[in-house]
């Protein structure tokens, strides 16, 4: 493979600590599992398990939170040679209990992944790769890093690689806020090629109703190419020209953690396999194929426990 059938995923890669004790809240709960976390890790080993090649961009703090992370994209695979170990700064971490009126309790200690500067980047090799993704849950949040992600956005939009855009809306970081999350993701939309939002990120983003006048307001801002998940019935996927709601396989499903950030691997994976990736996205006989074999990688996703240990190999979605 050339370096243009490489996909580099630029954003947050954190410690996800799950309250094992059922319907409890963060001051009452004891016990706890440690996960890797942050979708742009999710989708780098996403794209690598499928038999495609990824790097990953970001900071974690050297310590054993940190090296766990790195092991754990090393051990998939991904190339970890652009994650920067901060010695000033902890690993980000966050923490997460469902209690009993279902709704989620959250702490989010927000560490390294902030820090990382564009002097830090192997800029060469963010030119030569043929795909870049942006995945934004904590990249938009204040930070240098906010400074460096839209930089490079900036620097890297109007080259010849394809842009790829994940806003990855989490309700808990933008509390009080979501006006400014909504201008910055617009600010990013503007500039990608493909973006892939769930139904409730649309409206946010978009502020309209309706999927058609959602969709064709992330056209009207610069975004060629559109998916917009919708759980069971699949994605809706759009290039400006044609728009088709591509329907998904039906599971019985356990855990659905990972699975938006398994479907943009599955779609960057494909991508990544073709000449040029941009001109694929106008294909619409090609993208509707892509869209759902996507769409079989995130269903798979769902019948496991898990974000990147429940992510399935080429052989296993196609069986």
């Amino acid at each position: 493979m050339n370096e243009n059938s490489s996909v580099i995923c630029i954003g947050e890669i954190l410690i996800d600590f799950f309250c094992t004790d059922v319907d409890i809240d963060l001051v009452k709960g004891k016990r706890f599992e440690k996960h890797a976390g942050g979708a742009p890790a999710n989708v780098c080993a996403a794209i690598v398990k499928l038999g495609g090649r990824a790097s990953f961009v970001g900071k974690v703090g050297k310590d054993p939170f940190g090296l766990f992370l790195k092991n754990t994209l090393n051990e998939v695979n991904v190339d970890t040679s652009m994650l920067v170990m901060d010695n000033q700064n902890p690993t980000t971490l966050a923490f997460v209990s469902l209690k009993a009126d279902g709704e989620r309790d959250f702490v989010f200690n927000r560490g390294a992944d902030a820090y990382l500067r564009e002097d830090e980047l192997d800029k060469g090799r963010l030119r030569k790769a043929g795909i870049l993704h942006f995945g934004s849950a904590t990249a938009l949040l204040e930070g240098t890093f906010r400074d460096t992600y839209l930089n490079v956005i900036e620097a890297t939009a109007n080259g010849g690689q394809l842009i790829s855009f994940d806003p990855n809306y989490r309700s808990d970081l933008w509390e009080g806020r979501k006006a400014v999350f909504t201008s910055l993701a617009r600010k990013v939309a503007a500039k990608a090629d493909f973006i892939k939002v769930s139904d409730e990120e649309l409206r946010i983003i978009s502020e309209t109703k309706g999927l058609t006048a959602g969709v064709q307001y992330l056209h009207d801002l610069g975004a060629d190419t559109v998916a917009v998940t919708l759980g069971k019935r699949g994605t809706l996927i759009s290039n400006g020209k044609n728009h088709e709601i591509i329907p998904s396989i039906e599971i019985d499903a356990i855990d659905s953690t990972g699975a938006g950030d398994a479907f943009v691997g599955a779609m960057l994976y494909q991508l990544s396999k073709a000449q040029n990736p941009k001109k694929e996205l106008e294909d619409f006989n090609k993208l509707r194929s892509i869209t759902a074999l996507s769409n079989k990688v995130g269903a798979v996703v769902c019948t496991k426990v898990g974000a990147i240990s429940a992510l399935p190999s080429l052989e296993e979605v196609l069986k």
